[in-house]
């Protein structure tokens, strides 16, 4: 494994999202003087927290899988993480909403959710759900310290055994053939392959080792911090202040300075030079590159799939929802191809709605709820003009919601914010996506962008190995580390 080369003593990190403050925890914890620079007002970059009027809206990831991350994390410095948050394991994890109307609960255990199958599609599919699971489980053991939890500098690392494995359990074929292996319900076949789409891929052009990914949402376990997501980053940065981290909020850094192939410090927007031993980059890799260093990537790259998002504070409650909800439209791979390969937003949508104040009533006023809808639209490498564009879109969404279990949502909503591509663009984030890189083959593992760059700047976060979503990045927290530390 690759290492800085040099002195490792006074880092800086620029951001303070969940890679970054993973990361500076584990230095903390390794005895580093470690100062931490985020230019908002608050922990947690995409994982932040909007509040308008009572209500308080996740800004990103809103599923949580993995909590031993946080612990493996905050054991870095002796800590706890039951000492700092209080999580609740959703059951159901997801409710699955189909055209034709029925339901079908994704539930915390395995036998209840083969028992939900068999009542829903027959206990056929459900024998299958139980094949299934015993596959995405080994795919799991296989993948997770071979190919994820580990630094890996050439695909000459990747060569033995355990990918001899993969390769016989079909891990390198395509994920929409081999789910149908196990199902052939239309239905159990969307709901354990949908989550592709989180690595950028629609499910009929992913690899069939990304079904790990189906195994942490529906098998692994889904949790739900009191007082929301951003509860986790929140957690973190306390932590990391309490074993010294040095943490400045309102802080954005302009530059890192290089001398002779070597980071010497960063320069922030008020006119500060800060030395650094070490840089740690948790904006997103290529516009960190670009804006930070000036050394933008040469390679073609190809991004993930955007989304429009809506937050939504409003007076009504739905008891045919669940904490989260899946409603899926009658197109399937059509509207895939809409948004990955004709640039135009979903004819007949497929949309996350998730409803956190069921859960934690205090994220909204006495009585009232919050909705947070996702909507998977392209990236702006496609020509919609967001601006001109997205209200209207942001209404038809509610349109298509009252159709789909929300009758009245329109008039009961008091509050509303909506995230176009733009917005994204505007946070800081390739493409307009908050999903990174794609997980194309040629984008994973070794061949995703490396976390180790000239001799001392190392990047955290979902562009760099081992990829996109909560736990990905909480592990790039630690390898970012261990390239620092040496172990």
């Amino acid at each position: 494994m690759r290492t800085v080369v040099g002195r490792t003593n006074q880092i800086v990190v620029v951001g303070a999202g969940l890679g970054g403050l993973a990361c500076a925890i584990r230095l903390a914890g390794a005895g580093r003087q470690v100062t931490v620079l985020e230019r908002a007002d608050q922990p947690g970059g995409r994982a932040g927290q909007l509040v308008d009027g009572g209500y308080r809206f996740d800004t990103g990831p809103t599923v949580l899988t993995m909590p031993q991350l946080i612990d493996d994390t905050f054991a870095a410095v002796e800590e706890k993480m039951s000492d700092w948050l209080d999580l609740v394991r959703l059951d159901p994890a997801y409710r699955a909403h189909f055209p034709d109307g029925s339901t079908l609960d994704v539930r915390a255990q395995v036998r209840d959710t083969a028992e939900e199958i068999a009542r829903v599609c027959g206990p056929r599919e459900a024998d299958g759900y139980r094949r299934f699971i015993d596959y995405s489980r080994s795919l799991f053991d296989i993948e997770w310290n071979t190919f994820i939890d580990r630094n890996l500098d050439t695909p000459l690392d990747l060569l033995g055994r355990p990918l001899a494995r993969l390769a016989l359990a079909g891990g390198f074929g395509r994920l929409s053939p081999k789910i149908n292996q196990f199902f052939e319900n239309p239905r159990t076949r969307r709901i354990f392959s949908f989550q592709a789409l989180y690595a950028g891929v629609p499910p009929h052009r992913a690899l069939a080792l990304y079904a790990v990914i189906s195994y942490l949402d529906t098998v692994a376990g889904v949790y739900f911090p009191r007082g929301g997501m951003h509860a986790v980053p929140v957690a973190m940065a306390a932590v990391a202040a309490k074993h010294g981290v040095d943490i400045h909020y309102d802080r954005e850094v302009t530059s890192v300075e290089v001398v002779n192939g070597r980071a010497r410090a960063v320069r922030t927007a008020d006119g500060d030079r800060i030395p650094a031993d070490v840089v740690v980059l948790n904006p997103d890799l290529p516009v960190a590159r670009r804006d930070l260093l000036n050394r933008p990537l040469r390679r073609p790259l190809r991004y993930s799939p955007s989304c429009v998002l809506l937050h939504i504070g409003a007076s009504k409650h739905y008891q045919g929802a669940a904490h989260h909800n899946i409603h899926f439209g009658r197109a399937w791979r059509r509207t895939f191809d809409e948004i990955t390969r004709q640039g135009r937003v979903m004819s007949d949508p497929s949309l996350l709605v998730s409803n956190p104040s069921r859960t934690d009533p205090s994220v909204a006023p006495t009585g009232k709820q919050t909705y947070y809808v996702l909507a998977p639209v392209p990236n702006l490498t496609a020509p919609i003009d967001w601006a001109r564009t997205g209200k209207r879109y942001a209404d038809e969404i509610l349109v298509e919601l009252e159709k789909r279990g929300y009758p009245g949502l329109t008039d009961a909503t008091e509050v509303r914010h909506l995230v176009t591509p733009d917005d994204w663009a505007a946070a800081g984030m390739a493409m307009g996506t908050p999903f990174a890189l794609a997980h194309t083959f040629a984008q994973t593992g070794p061949m995703r962008p490396s976390n180790l760059l000239m001799e001392n700047v190392v990047f955290v976060g979902s562009g760099t190995q081992p990829g996109v979503g909560v736990p990905m990045v909480l592990v790039s927290g630690r390898l970012a580390a261990e390239r620092i530390i040496g172990r």
